[in-house]
């Protein structure tokens, strides 16, 4: 009774809800699924668990109430946006996910705000199920592994596979099932099931046996969960057995000249069954250009990017894969740089006569113990000697270097001094570099031309920053930021420049601080770095705030417009402007505030528009724009209401459109609605003005009924609000026909013309499940002596419902079709009333020399389906048209109504049913019914069936 009473409860509000003002509610959300489940179940804390096979489509719809319309969004995650499902599924109310993989499944939430209370959320896991085909691999015991599989050695077969949920498997040795205790050559290893090992993989052959040559099959099950079926594997094991064995007829290393051709050949030596081969690279992925057949990989014009470590991968499944691999080198040249290092043991920077120089030159060499170095002395071999010592230092140290060491310098000695590096064998193009070493050689000295710091550039601008640079040679200049950790223009930390010159284009406000200029340590003297450091200033218009924003004002108000300065460099801010379109307005300067106002008094016509602030420093202006405008704020539809009104008329329906303001005062009057309407898939709009009398309130409900609409199309609604301004914003939705349900005509009516079929489900426990179909689309191809020719009303374009008895189907096969469930509850919970009639009706069609039987039932709460005997039942075939079946029930309890299709003899047995009705009362005039009676009478009443459908449909759409 308590819940009776709360349910009453809850009716009262809602009917009141849809009647006066105040509808405005924070929103709720439900998830519902849709597209290939395999099932969905509710588990411990009222987890909701989708389970789905890998390979099919995920779809969810989130269902939400509220008003305004909340706006959805769907995650992965609680916080962020998953990135493994389309962008263009995350805002709409159906999740849809194609082809969905393994790593797709987990925790999906569905979140809906409109910004009044907390935002609704819910979530549902998604379990993807997969199997993969099965590997075995098989091993001899540890200390007993020889090339081929001996007797008396102990074998291990190991069957595993990846599935999601856990694995059962089971071994056979050719047709014999093998299990623990059955051979006493054969144990079976079953570790703890587990969720990630499943349990029974290992089978392991003690002493082998000459019976135990054999094959051996591994079946790996999952239990038919989600339709997958088992896999198999088969391993034929022989006295042959043997590991693989491989051979490289390559060098190791390979060392080849870029562009050559290579080919890596591998070949096997053993191995039973025969091994398949595989090349890998260490590095990653194997070059795009390469090529591999046989077991031979060859790669044509080899680059320098594709040296590395290449292996070769023999593997048929006994004992460990095989694995040889070879490097291969390509020879190069590049990057040389020089220094010049002044005598050490004097504390001078300069190259002085008497004193030691050394010249240092290194090169990037591949591979390195190839490079060579030689010296030229303007032009000619110079050897090494007392004075000019030629020495290649410790590749450990510094690989790929040569010092030349002058020890007391001469004026002889000036000159110009070429390094020369080249790779053995030849092949590649050699690298020199020139020093000259001469009276004029000195060290480098770095300045900052005049005028060049600070350096003030306006924003968007192109900056040169210069430092002069002077020596002999002159070394390249580093550039680098001295005030902050933060990278260069170019995102780099540090910038060579060639001249001593940065530029940087396209100067942003954040490039502001301090530049730093050094010498380097190469191409140049090998001396404490030179540095200077150069301040860039950049100028910019203020920034304002606010950039953009409406104002939506009626006629004869006032509107007061603020703009405010937040920075700008330089901070000065000298004047503003106000306009109204090009007409300027007011101007003045600033003092000490760092705002500008500008109001109107009382709005007239003229003064809708677009306002402009410009507040201008010497660099430019900062802009502040408001658009003021009468327009009327957009309708909001409310959705939250039962679906299309039932007209009594075959291929019409109506619907009764709502909506609220919003913010219906912030404007002039609204006087009229323009609404438009059309097909979807059409162009063609029809309009009409909806007038409004009086000023409505917010949150006040407003209806106009839709009629004439042709069932079951759907429409493209667009609502005006009109005010003396013109036209306001308009809002759209889709009006679709669905069930036809109105609770107040005290009835309800299934013509099955929406896939969702009135909310009628398939019955879990029958042998095969109920047709939508129009006689359109429905292929009679094969069986033209049987079901229907159109629907009930004689459209082929109408829809209904069928068995299809065709194969597979057999004779006595069943099929069953429930309805939703029908609350009911007393009228009056003092009264003691005989529980009151109710008129179920449905058209049938039974056509066909071998029809079955059609059976309808009443099952009421509690009864399960064998428990429910059939209050109408048919047999035989009827003819070729569409007969009515009228049957008096009288429910004591929530209930459903059940159709029962059975197979009979042969596949010219299709029976259908269209156009169901439960209508309040004794049916009047029914025709003579195969079966007498209905569900049981007890002293009690019901609510009317308006009550009872509402809550059933109008919920459950919800």
């Amino acid at each position: 009774m308590d819940g009776i009473i709360s349910v009453l409860g809850v009716l009262t509000l809602v009917l009141e809800g849809i009647s006066c003002q105040g509808v405005y509610a924070p929103p709720t959300v439900r998830i519902v699924h849709s597209g290939h489940t395999c099932n969905v179940e509710e588990e411990r804390y009222s987890e909701r668990v989708y389970t789905i096979r890998e390979g099919e489509t995920l779809e969810l719809t989130c269902l939400v109430t509220g008003h305004p319309r909340p706006q959805i969004r769907w995650t992965k995650t609680a916080g962020s946006v998953s990135d493994r499902f389309q962008d263009s599924s995350v805002f709409n109310e159906t999740l849809h996910i194609a082809k969905i993989q393994r790593h797709q499944g987990g925790r999906y939430y569905c979140k809906a705000e409109n910004g009044l209370g907390s935002p609704a959320i819910k979530s549902i896991r998604v379990d993807v199920y997969y199997l993969d085909e099965p590997v075995v691999t098989v091993h001899q015991s540890i200390g007993e592994a020889k090339e081929q599989f001996y007797y008396e050695r102990t074998v291990f077969l190991r069957c595993i596979a990846n599935s999601n949920p856990p694995i059962r498997y089971s071994w056979y040795r050719g047709r014999d099932v093998l299990s623990q205790g059955s051979d006493k050559g054969v144990e079976i290893y079953e570790p703890f099931f587990t969720q990630l090992q499943g349990e029974t993989k290992i089978l392991k052959l003690k002493n082998l046996r000459p019976k135990d040559y054999a094959n051996y099959s591994c079946i790996a099950s999952i239990r038919n969960v989600c339709g997958i079926a088992d896999r198999r594997v088969v391993f034929r094991l022989t006295n042959k057995t043997a590991p693989a064995s491989i051979k490289l007829l390559v060098e190791d290393p390979i060392v080849v000249n870029p562009g050559q051709t290579v080919s890596l050949v591998c070949i096997t030596t053993g191995g039973e069954p025969t091994p398949s081969l595989n090349w890998t690279l260490s590095s990653g992925s194997l070059p795009e250009k390469s090529l591999m057949k046989d077991g031979t990989l060859t790669l044509p014009a080899i680059a320098s990017e594709d040296a590395g470590v290449y292996s070769c991968i023999a593997s048929n499944n006994v004992g460990n894969p095989a694995k040889k691999s070879t490097t291969i080198i390509v020879r190069a040249l590049k990057k040389g740089r020089f220094w010049i290092t002044p005598d050490p043991y004097h504390n001078d920077d300069n190259i002085q006569i008497g004193r030691e120089v050394k010249i240092s030159c290194q090169v990037e060499a591949t591979p390195p113990e190839e490079l060579q170095f030689s010296w030229l002395k303007n032009g000619r071999a110079l050897r090494s000697s007392e004075r000019m010592v030629i020495t290649q230092t410790d590749p450990d140290i510094s690989p790929g270097t040569t010092n030349l060491d002058i020890i007391d310098l001469k004026f002889t000695d000036f000159g110009t001094y070429t390094c020369v590096a080249s790779l053995r064998g030849g092949g590649i193009p050699e690298i020199s570099i020139d020093v000259n070493i001469s009276s004029t050689t000195v060290p480098p000295n770095l300045t900052v031309p005049r005028g060049k710091s600070p350096m003030a550039v306006r924003e968007g601008e192109t900056v040169e920053l210069e430092c002069l640079v002077s020596g002999k040679p002159k070394p390249i200049i580093l550039w680098s930021r001295a005030d902050k950790e933060a990278p260069m223009p170019d995102g780099s930390m540090q910038m060579e420049s060639y001249d001593g010159v940065l530029r940087i284009v396209n100067v942003s406000r954040e490039m502001s601080g301090s530049y730093r200029c050094q010498t380097s340590q190469y191409n140049g003297f090998n001396v404490k770095p030179r540095e200077a450091v150069i301040e860039l200033i950049v100028h910019y218009p203020p920034a304002v705030e606010p950039v953009w924003q409406e104002v939506r004002q009626g006629l004869g108000r006032p509107v007061a417009m603020n703009c405010r300065v937040l920075r700008a460099h330089p901070s000065r801010v000298l004047r503003y402007e106000w306009r109204l379109g090009s007409r300027l307005l007011h101007a003045g300067t600033f003092d000490s505030r760092d705002d500008t106002d500008y109001t109107i008094r009382s709005l007239v016509r003229e003064g809708y528009g677009e306002y402009t602030c410009d507040i201008i420093n010497e660099v430019g202006p900062g802009r502040c724009t408001f658009l003021v405008t009468g327009k009327a704020y957009p309708p909001e539809f409310y959705y939250d209401t039962y679906n299309p009104l039932w007209q009594n008329r075959p291929r019409v329906y109506g619907y009764k459109l709502q909506w609220t303001q919003m913010n219906p005062n912030a404007v002039d009057r609204i006087m009229a609605y323009r609404l438009g309407i059309r097909q979807t898939g059409q162009q063609r709009w029809w309009e009409q003005d909806i007038p409004v009398e009086g000023n409505i309130q917010k949150g006040e409900l407003i209806t106009h009924n839709l009629t004439e609409l042709i069932r079951p199309e759907a429409y493209v609604v667009r609502l005006t609000p009109i005010t003396r301004f013109g036209e306001g914003d308009s809002s759209t939705r889709v009006v679709t026909y669905s069930v036809p349900i109105n609770p107040y005509l005290r009835e309800f009516h299934c013509s099955f013309e929406e896939d969702p079929v009135c909310m009628f489900t398939q019955d879990k426990n029958d042998d095969f499940d109920w047709t939508r179909h129009s006689a359109a689309t429905r292929d009679t191809k094969y069986t033209p002596n049987t079901g229907p020719s159109g629907d009930r009303s004689s459209s082929k374009q109408g829809f209904y419902m069928y068995i299809e008895t065709s194969r597979p189907r057999k004779e006595g096969d069943t099929a069953r079709l429930l309805s939703p469930t029908f609350n009911v509850a007393p009228k009056n919970p003092h009264s003691i009333t005989s529980p009151p009639a109710y008129c179920f009706s449905f058209y049938y069609h039974m056509y066909g020399k071998h029809i079955g039987t059609l059976n309808a039932f009443v099952k009421q709460k509690g009864q399960s389906t064998s428990d429910a005997g059939p209050v109408w039942s048919l047999s035989g075939n009827q003819g070729d048209r569409w007969r009515q079946a009228k049957i008096s029930i009288h429910p004591t309890a929530s209930f459903q109504v059940m159709f029962e299709g059975i197979r009979g003899p042969g596949i010219e047995g299709d029976i259908a049913i269209d156009d169901v009705t439960l209508e309040e009362g004794e049916c009047p005039d029914p025709p003579s019914n195969p079966i007498r009676g209905a569900a049981a009478h007890s002293a009690s009443s019901i609510w009317p069936l308006s009550v009872t459908l509402f809550f059933t449909v109008f919920i459950g759409l919800r």
